[in-house]
């Protein structure tokens, strides 16, 4: 019997250094909560600093990144007190993404944390929806418990930078001249 292949959602190193840290963008943070607490070394693994939302439930994270890159999955890491993240929507490719465009531009994915995921665990990306990403945009509609405000402590992208491209496609040259 053919065994089904495990997704390579788990493949993939952590994107933090191929964030583009000096073009984030986050709509709608609350003052001194900055995306910052949730994405940068050392910041994004302290769950006390959290990057939270203001006027709203509503965050809307915009990350480029510093070379084109496969994502294989993220995580989105939040408090369990029902300020945590709930319905999420991807967005790729969408320079300057805003609350409009992420309410009539249909997502990459969306998907609802479970108590696993809002944990840290990392969420699978459909990862041909994935391919060439220069931007991501995390546009997070709602949080758990329905609360004035939401908390996020972490935001970690997984997957390839586009310079294994080339190796890859040697290597399958290889293959098909054999």
């Amino acid at each position: 019997s053919k065994r089904c292949r495990q997704p390579a959602a788990m493949s993939g190193k952590d994107l933090l250094e191929n964030l583009d840290l000096s073009g984030v963008h986050c709509l709608n943070e609350q003052p001194g909560h900055a995306w910052a607490n949730a994405l940068k070394q050392g910041y994004r693994d302290d769950d006390g600093l959290v990057l939270e939302s203001d006027a709203d439930e509503q965050l809307l994270l915009n990350i480029p990144l510093s070379q084109k890159s496969k994502l294989s999955s993220i995580a989105i890491k939040g408090p369990d007190d029902g300020t945590g993240p709930k319905s999420v929507k991807l967005f790729v490719n969408l320079p300057s993404c805003g609350f409009s465009d992420a309410e009539s531009v249909p997502p990459a994915q969306q998907f609802e944390l479970t108590a696993d995921q809002l944990a840290g665990e990392p969420i699978p990306l459909k990862f041909v929806k994935f391919q060439n990403v220069t931007i991501l945009s995390v546009f997070i509609e709602s949080n758990q418990g329905g609360k004035d405000t939401t908390k996020v402590q972490k935001v970690a992208l997984f997957g390839q930078t586009g310079e294994q491209d080339k190796f890859n496609v040697a290597e399958i040259k290889k293959v098909e001249e054999k």
